[in-house]
């Protein structure tokens, strides 16, 4: 039987080096892409109290189902003037004369105060706004036939 022969290395500051650098290279790399993705991603929505939120929860249900069977559509963009606005249509896609068309423009990070505006008709259906340059939230409420329908879009 022959017996081979292993040659140990020694292990030196050279090995425990890389080891460090490379563990904490990964550590560091991951959180990195961890805050850029939620920082990217989160839309920054927080209520003041969640105890009373949770209360009016139920409500907001009922609202939202009476709001999704009306069938209304509504898409949120910029115009071609830079304004704010949203294209609104029913379920046959007829356009939608609304009496009032309101929105809180929020930005999404908190960085700017939101602002409220009022949204004047420009085309059977359309409706727009000033709004200055940025990303922003917009929560349009829309005052129709007697009715109220609400949407939320992201105005770029």
């Amino acid at each position: 039987m022959t017996q081979m022969r292993r040659t140990v290395r020694p292990f030196t500051g050279k090995h425990i080096t890389l080891i460090l650098v490379s563990f904490f290279g990964v550590v560091v790399g991951v959180n990195v892409l961890m805050a850029r993705l939620a920082t990217s991603t989160f839309g920054g929505v927080v209520v003041e109290n969640s105890y009373v939120a949770s209360q009016h929860f139920n409500g907001w249900l009922k609202e939202a189902s009476a709001e999704q069977a009306l069938g209304w559509k509504g898409a949120v963009s910029r115009d071609t003037q830079g304004r704010a606005a949203i294209v609104l249509h029913d379920s046959a896609g007829k356009a939608i004369a609304a009496a009032k068309v309101t929105a809180i423009a929020e930005h999404p990070l908190g960085q700017r105060p939101q602002t409220d505006l009022v949204l004047h008709e420009v085309a059977p259906g359309t409706y727009a706004a000033p709004l200055e340059a940025g990303r922003w939230r917009l929560r349009v409420t829309v005052e129709a036939e007697g009715k109220v329908w609400r949407t939320v879009g992201d105005v770029l």
